[in-house]
């Protein structure tokens, strides 16, 4: 049975394709999170936190923007741009608290991205989460 942990990591699946140009994504959501068996509650979850995401792109972006410090937005790696956008998102506009949304996202980074990355993500998302 899929967890949070797993809905998240679709929904950074997802936000890395979008990424990569291709903004039709959504459309193939369903199949994608039922072939991560991704379903019912979780299901909903992921597509909550996805859909908010898209929805709020420029806002989530601007606050990374704000939060970095000698980096360029536009050198960030998808990956890292994707768990970004969703860690932005849920300390933005979520319900839990900072620390276990950062500590999701640095555990999700871990999984897929580089060695340097989840201290990266930690440096970014607390920078978003104590200007909120």
């Amino acid at each position: 049975m899929a967890t949070r942990h797993h809905a998240r990591m679709a929904v950074v699946s997802l936000l890395y394709a979008y990424d990569l140009g291709n903004k039709n994504i959504a459309e193939h959501s369903d199949e994608i999170l039922e072939e991560k068996k991704i379903r019912n509650k979780q299901r909903d979850f992921a597509m909550d936190l996805f859909k908010g995401v898209i929805e709020h792109l420029d806002e989530i972006d601007e606050k990374i923007i704000a939060s970095l410090k000698d980096w360029e937005f536009d050198r960030l790696g998808s990956i890292e741009r994707a768990t970004l956008r969703l860690g932005g998102y849920e300390i933005l506009f979520g319900e839990l608290d900072s620390a276990v949304i950062i500590n999701e996202a640095i555990e999700i980074t871990k999984a897929f991205g580089t060695e340097q990355s989840p201290k990266f993500i930690n440096g970014v998302l607390d920078a978003i989460a104590n200007t909120k």
